[in-house]
């Protein structure tokens, strides 16, 4: 289900009397005039509904002798909301568009010819910087303190800061051998 069907799923399920009929055909396959006789609503009203529903995917129709029969579309209600949310967004390009132009805008605030200006007082710029220092370390190598320490210093005066920073970010990990460069799952250098 991609993100319009689902917008119009949920617009269709926000109505009290749409609802009303998706319980009765959860029960069985209905026609127009039963579902209004169940429903106390006319039957314009539910072949208004009916088509709404349709519309969205949410109930089927097919002929049965004089009446046209109106069942749940069972599948539809299998997905779950959390399968919604993981979906491809039509806006996800846009998104990430914006994401990478804060990130450029926190960058060009508190870095200046590479150097770290302040370290930022709110934690997701801070993230943000560190993500970026953190470019200075490979992968799959044991740092000493003193090499961190001569790295970090590059950026600011207070290594020992940035040192315990990118630690509690977990960017770097740290034992008694030395410190590595954390591999992040779904990140982009």
């Amino acid at each position: 289900m991609n993100e319009a069907q689902a917008v119009q799923l949920f617009k269709c399920l926000s109505d009290k009397s749409r609802l009303q009929i998706l319980k009765s055909l959860a029960v069985e396959d209905m026609y127009v005039e039963r579902l209004s006789e169940r429903l106390g609503i006319t039957a314009a009203t539910v072949s208004f509904h009916l088509k709404k529903l349709a519309d969205a995917g949410a109930v089927t129709s097919y002929k049965s002798q004089y009446y046209m029969m109106y069942s749940l579309n069972r599948t539809i209600f299998q997905t779950t909301i959390l399968e919604i949310l993981e979906e491809k967004s039509d806006e996800d390009a846009e998104q990430d568009r914006r994401d990478e132009k804060y990130r450029q805008k926190v960058l060009d605030a508190f870095l200046e010819y590479g150097k770290l200006k302040a370290i930022p007082a709110q934690r997701k710029k801070e993230r943000i910087i560190l993500e970026e220092i953190v470019k200075s370390f490979e992968y799959d190598r044991i740092y000493s303190e003193r090499e961190v320490n001569w790295i970090l210093s590059d950026y600011f005066d207070d290594f020992c800061t940035l040192r315990r920073d990118l630690v509690a970010e977990q960017l770097l990990c740290r034992d008694a051998k030395g410190y590595w460069r954390v591999k992040a799952e779904n990140k982009t250098e």
